[in-house]
């Protein structure tokens, strides 16, 4: 007997292939995972081709549908530990090795174990938090950890300090990680100190403030490098165009190294371009406290008691500069000024003895910074014109006279 084979027979048939073809796509890629992973676990037992093995687990987690699948991700961990360690073994041995190498499969494996963690460590439908892969893990990767320090190293030598900083942020940033929770890494390791410092000078040399002050208040905690680690920051605030703060951090670098080449000048500069002398002054004082014999905070303050019109003061610190160094052309500069505007404080018509006696001794002076400095006509030209002129010297003034008009 014969069928027809009707519309309606046809629309049925064709509505169960497609009611079955989703779970046939399905089942056929449920498959290829499984072989896939199977064929890694094969590589990984077999001592070679771990290389493969991180292939197909790369390969596998390109597919959305796998990567929430904490397996696939232990089977890559695996793959590259196997690739570290075969390097590893080889430096024991004294063989030539892949160092580079051998620091990026470092890395590496810390940013997989990390993504297994998260995803091992999700609650479960009642909340609950029980990771399986956590405690073998972290205690397996603290023995990994030491080489990402190095390897930042290794790369701060070579001058390549964006991967530099990479790796001793990786190495910082263990712990936070919940992976090594148990471990209080950031209380236990003596050397994260030092990592922040190094993540901060790479950030410093990358030309990049936001880097520089990622970590810098770790790196405070090292405290045989806080006069850099406060150089590097304060540069950050400046060009991030924070004053208040580039002026705080002057301070402080200031407070603990007074002696600096670094950040006196820098504060003092910070002062003195907003015309706030009087604390600028306040700080030559704190230096001088230091080193009372230093000829730049000598000079500093005899500069600042010139702005301020404390031309007395500022005549006896330039006086003091002088003994000590008399070949300091400026000291002689702020001497004869002082006495110079000393004069335009005087009454003209009742003290012209007093004034007489004061053009003398801002002439030697003036002189004297004309030897020292005989590019700097613009400055002493018009002071010693100004003298000669009130002491009645003409074969000087005539002098002065031409180089001026020139």
């Amino acid at each position: 007997m014969t069928h027809k084979v009707t519309h309606h027979t046809r629309l049925t048939a064709l509505l169960i292939i497609f009611t079955f073809s989703p779970f046939q796509l399905f089942t056929s890629s449920a498959f290829a995972q499984k072989r896939q992973m199977a064929e890694a676990e094969n590589y990984l037992r077999s001592g070679k081709n771990y290389d493969k093995a991180e292939q197909l687990m790369t390969n596998l987690l390109k597919d959305s549908a796998n990567q929430q699948n904490p397996r696939i991700y232990d089977l890559w961990l695996q793959a590259v530990e196997k690739q570290y360690q075969a390097i590893n073994e080889k430096m024991y041995k004294h063989q030539a090795v892949d160092t580079l190498k051998l620091f990026t499969l470092n890395r590496r494996i810390f940013s997989i174990a990390e993504t297994l963690d998260s995803i091992d460590a999700r609650p479960d439908k009642k909340g609950r938090v029980s990771p399986d892969y956590r405690k073998d893990n972290s205690l397996r990767l603290l023995g990994y950890r030491p080489n990402l320090f190095f390897g930042g190293a290794h790369h701060l030598r070579k001058g390549d300090f964006p991967t530099a900083y990479d790796f001793f942020e990786t190495y910082i940033d263990c712990a936070r990680q919940p992976l090594f929770t148990d471990h209080d890494l950031m209380n236990t390791d003596a050397r994260m100190d030092e990592a922040a410092y190094w993540a901060t000078y790479c950030g410093y040399r990358m030309n990049d403030p936001v880097l520089t002050l990622r970590h810098h208040e770790l790196a405070r905690r090292d405290t045989s490098k806080l006069d850099y680690t406060l150089q590097y920051v304060a540069e950050a605030w400046k060009q991030l165009g924070d004053k208040q703060r580039y002026a705080e951090i002057l301070w402080e670098g200031f407070a603990f190294f007074p002696q600096s080449t670094y950040f006196f000048p820098r504060l003092m500069d910070a002062y003195t371009a907003k015309g706030n002398y009087e604390q600028a002054l306040s700080v030559a004082d704190e230096a001088l406290k230091a080193d009372s014999l230093n000829e730049l905070y000598l000079f500093a303050k005899s500069t600042m008691l010139l702005n301020l019109g404390r031309n007395a003061e500022c005549l006896d610190i330039s006086n003091r500069l002088i003994a000590i160094n008399d070949q300091m052309a400026d000291a002689y500069y702020n001497a004869g000024t002082a006495c110079l505007n000393i004069i335009l404080k005087m009454d003209s018509r009742r003290h012209k003895k007093q004034i007489r006696k004061m053009y003398q001794k801002a002439q030697p002076y003036m002189e004297t910074y004309r030897q020292l400095a005989p590019e700097a006509k613009d400055k002493w030209g018009p002071a010693l014109y100004r003298i000669y002129f009130n002491l009645n010297l003409g074969k000087q003034f005539d002098e002065i006279d031409k180089i001026l008009k020139k």
